[in-house]
Order: C-alpha cells, then sequence, then structure tokens
C-alpha cells in the first residue's frame, strides 16, 4: 500500500484553497446544464399551454439541445487535449448564456427550439475540460472524491432548476425562469475565468512549473496496489512522449480499444436513458399518479435530489476508500451494487399510489442512480492516458447525449401510446425502462476483468508535458 506521506500529500491537496476554489466553478458549470434540464421539465405544463404542444413536442424540446452538442462534442475534445481548456469553457458558457436569454424572449416554439439547440454547447463543453482539469489538478487515489463533488454541480443545478422553476414561474412566467438562469450564467463564466490552467498530466502542478517529461507513474494507492497484486500491462495500450497531436482516427481507435472505457460508456449512457426520463418527465409523473399540484411536485423534486446528493458524494468517496483498503476494482464495484439495488428499490415507486410510501423508496433510489456516477468517471480517468482524455470523454459524451437525446422523446412516445399521455401511461412507460439498470450492471462487471490490467498500461507510460498545452 501507499505510504503515509503519500496519503497526507492527497490530503493536502484537498486542503488547498486554489484547488478547493476550482472545484466550486467546475461544480458550478455542471450546475448550469442540471438547472436548464430541470426547469424544463418543471416547465413543461407551462410550455404545452403556452404553445399548444404535448408530451412528445416536450420530449422533442428536451432533446433539441443534443443537436448542436453531439457536433461539437468531437471538436471540443480534440481542442480539450491541445487548447487552454479554462478558455473552452468560458467561451461555451458565454454562448449558452445568449442562447439562455434568446429562449426567454422566444415568441414561438420554433424559436424555443432553435434557441434550446444552441443550449447544446454547454452540454458538450461540461464533458471533456471539466473532467480534463480534474484529471490533472487531483491525484489518481482523490479523484473519485472530488469527482464526487463536482458532479454533485449537476444534482445541486437540478434542484435549483427547480426552485428557481417553481419560484419565479410564480412570481413572473416561464420566461423569467430563463432569463434567471441567463444572469446566473455570467456570474458562473466569472468564476471559471478564474482557474488556474493545469499542465498537461501534471496532476497537481497547478503553477504549471514542472520539467518536461515525466513518468505518470508517481507514488499512489492505485499504483501500489498493481504492484503488489503483480498485475501485468496491457501492452497495446502503453504510450510514450507527446500524443496530443495524434489524428483523430487513431486516437478514437486506440480509446476503444480500453475495455473498460467501452463498458462504462455503455453502463453509464443505459443509466442515463433512464435517469434523463425521470428528470424530465418526473414532475408530470408525480402530478398524474399522486395528484398533487404542479408547484408541489416542483418543490418536492430537490428533496429527492437531496439523496441523489448524498449518493454522488459517498460513491466518490466509497470508491476512494476500497482502493486503500486493497480493493483495486473497487470504484467499479460500487457501480455494479449501486444499479442492482436501484432496479429494486425504483420498482415500488411506480406501482404504489400513496405518495407516503413511495417517496422513502425514493430518496433511496436517488442515492443509488447517482452512486456510481463519481466512481466510474475516476475509473475511467485511471486508464486513459492524460493526453487523450479529451478524446476519451468525447467518446462517453457522444454516448451520453445520444441516450439524454433519445429517452425523452421515447419515453414521450411510450406514455402517449401506452396511456394517453396520463398517469398509467407514464407508469408503464417508467417499469419498461426500469431493467435497464440491471443491465448496466452487468456491463461493469465486464469491465472489471479488464481494468487492472488498463490502469498498469497507464502507470508504465509517460508523457511529454508540453508548454501552452
Amino acid at each position: 500500500m501507499a505510504s503515509d506521506s503519500v496519503r497526507e500529500a492527497d490530503e493536502s491537496v484537498l486542503r488547498d484553497r486554489t484547488h478547493r476554489a476550482a472545484v466550486v466553478a467546475l461544480a458550478a458549470v455542471l450546475a448550469l446544464d442540471g438547472a436548464d434540464r430541470t426547469a424544463l421539465g418543471a416547465l413543461a405544463p407551462a410550455l404545452k399551454a403556452e404553445f399548444g404542444v404535448g408530451n412528445a413536442a416536450i420530449g422533442l424540446l428536451a432533446s433539441a439541445f443534443a443537436i448542436v452538442g453531439a457536433l461539437a462534442i468531437v471538436p471540443i475534445g480534440i481542442l480539450t487535449d491541445r487548447a487552454r481548456r479554462i478558455t473552452i469553457l468560458v467561451v461555451c458558457i458565454g454562448v449558452w448564456c445568449v442562447a439562455m436569454g434568446v429562449a426567454a424572449a422566444a415568441m414561438s416554439f420554433a424559436v424555443l427550439f432553435a434557441a434550446r439547440i444552441t443550449l447544446g454547447v454547454l452540454s458538450a463543453a461540461g464533458g471533456p475540460p471539466v473532467t480534463s482539469v480534474v484529471g490533472d489538478l487531483f491525484p489518481a487515489d482523490v479523484r473519485g472524491r472530488v469527482l464526487g463533488w463536482v458532479k454533485s454541480g449537476e444534482l445541486i443545478g437540478a434542484g435549483v432548476g427547480f426552485l428557481v422553476a417553481g419560484v419565479v414561474v410564480w412570481l413572473t412566467s416561464w420566461r423569467g425562469v430563463f432569463a434567471t438562469l441567463a444572469v446566473l450564467g455570467v456570474v458562473v463564466a466569472w468564476a471559471v475565468a478564474r482557474v488556474p490552467e493545469p499542465r498537461r498530466g501534471g496532476e497537481n502542478d497547478v503553477l504549471g512549473d514542472g520539467d518536461g517529461e515525466r513518468g505518470i507513474d508517481a507514488p499512489t494507492q492505485l499504483a501500489a496496489l498493481v504492484e503488489e497484486q503483480g498485475v501485468e500491462p496491457n501492452e497495446d495500450l502503453i504510450l510514450e512522449g507527446d500524443v496530443s497531436e495524434m489524428p483523430i482516427r487513431p486516437a478514437m481507435e486506440y480509446v476503444l480499444h480500453v475495455r473498460t472505457v467501452v463498458m462504462i460508456i455503455i453502463a453509464s449512457a443505459l443509466g442515463d436513458v433512464f435517469f434523463t426520463a425521470l428528470q424530465v418527465f418526473g414532475v408530470l409523473f408525480l402530478v398524474e399518479q399522486f395528484g398533487i399540484s404542479v408547484s408541489e411536485a416542483s418543490l418536492l423534486i430537490p428533496l429527492v435530489g437531496v439523496g441523489g446528493f448524498v449518493g454522488v458524494l459517498a460513491g466518490g468517496r466509497f470508491g476512494d476508500k476500497l482502493i486503500e483498503r486493497g480493493v483495486l476494482t473497487g470504484r467499479l464495484r460500487i457501480g455494479v451494487w449501486s444499479y442492482l439495488a436501484a432496479s429494486i428499490t425504483l420498482l415500488p415507486v411506480f406501482v404504489v399510489s400513496s405518495l407516503s410510501v413511495a417517496l422513502p423508496f425514493l430518496l433511496v433510489s436517488g442515492a443509488l442512480l447517482t452512486a456510481p456516477i463519481a466512481p466510474l468517471e475516476a475509473a475511467r480517468l485511471d486508464v486513459v492516458h492524460p493526453q487523450l482524455r479529451g478524446r476519451s470523454e468525447s467518446a462517453r459524451m457522444i454516448a451520453r447525449v445520444a441516450a439524454q437525446a433519445a429517452a425523452p422523446l421515447v419515453f414521450g412516445v411510450l406514455s402517449t401510446e401506452l396511456g394517453g399521455g396520463g398517469a398509467e401511461g407514464l407508469q408503464l412507460a417508467f417499469l419498461l425502462l426500469l431493467p435497464l439498470l440491471a443491465v448496466s450492471s452487468i456491463f461493469l462487471m465486464i469491465s472489471a476483468r479488464h481494468y487492472p490490467h488498463e490502469v498498469a498500461a497507464v502507470e508504465e507510460s509517460d508523457v511529454e508535458v508540453v508548454d501552452g498545452a
């Protein structure tokens, strides 16, 4: 296992003010995206009344971001591995703010749809640059905890989105909600601009004073486990020197040869299908299933989000703790256990008619659905070369955007066909999607066979730290 000095060095990074401010700013980027998605879900009844559309159109509106998001993901991934990531984030947030302002002023469904297409730029930017910066700011042993805090931003944003929607729409209208989010985006852009750009492959070299060529097998608990267990590296994945300029095709081919990455992408995408449907149609389900008002449902969802917040923080921390206790595949095990348990605890939520009975299961399920997020992100960083993390995240984001784009539209159509968009249709649609969570756990079990050898390959690799990148 790693020495006490290594553990103390890891903890000192977590206590550093510069690092902590960076975590808050990066979490805020994801919070903007999360607030937008959930605010749209809370505003669904108002938008249906304003523009005279049905569930399928609301699902299409929720999926609109994917058009630009899907097109921007790969270019942003390439830029992430070659350019200043903080600059990329600030520019994308600025575009998002403008688009949100247009959405607030939209006088037709077509204009609103066009504005939401442009909002996809933040969904793309919230992946590769954020993940890459975390990988270079923090050592491997604490990335689970750090990613738990960063990823909790999306859940905090989701809660803020529902609260803003519930309060602002009551005080003004749905337009006021979008305008408020645009103002919050300006504040986040300012905070992100203050984050220092870390050196590529620096792992805590915030000031950029590294000495060029360096190994990436620095002493960590993860590296110690690989050595102690005599894990042989996957020779095909060992890289040397500067690979930031590797063309996109061979880079993506390399990333997709990392089996852990592929299995996590598939498992996460399946989970995203269910989670996105829950985000977009959660308010409608609560209203139809339990007979409560839209305002009550909008205020109830943030309470459920508390369970999700606890889950994302606990998942990252427990994954790190398992590695500290000698469980090399601990991060993947958190995902396996959580998805399996969630597929069971969610069942009562969709079959009972009493809110008081369903609420405890919904709280627990919220924690279980989010628990895999941070450890799986950390596991992907463990098996990907520092100069390929942007493009690796692009591959994951393509799958995620596809899942998030398809889920609302498919769910909207399913709920309409199965029950006319009412309580029965929503209930049956959720029950049909529930088994996807159990399938996710199977893919993570498969990834555990490859993970140790791919971690060892990264430990055997080195990276040429290039100035200005």
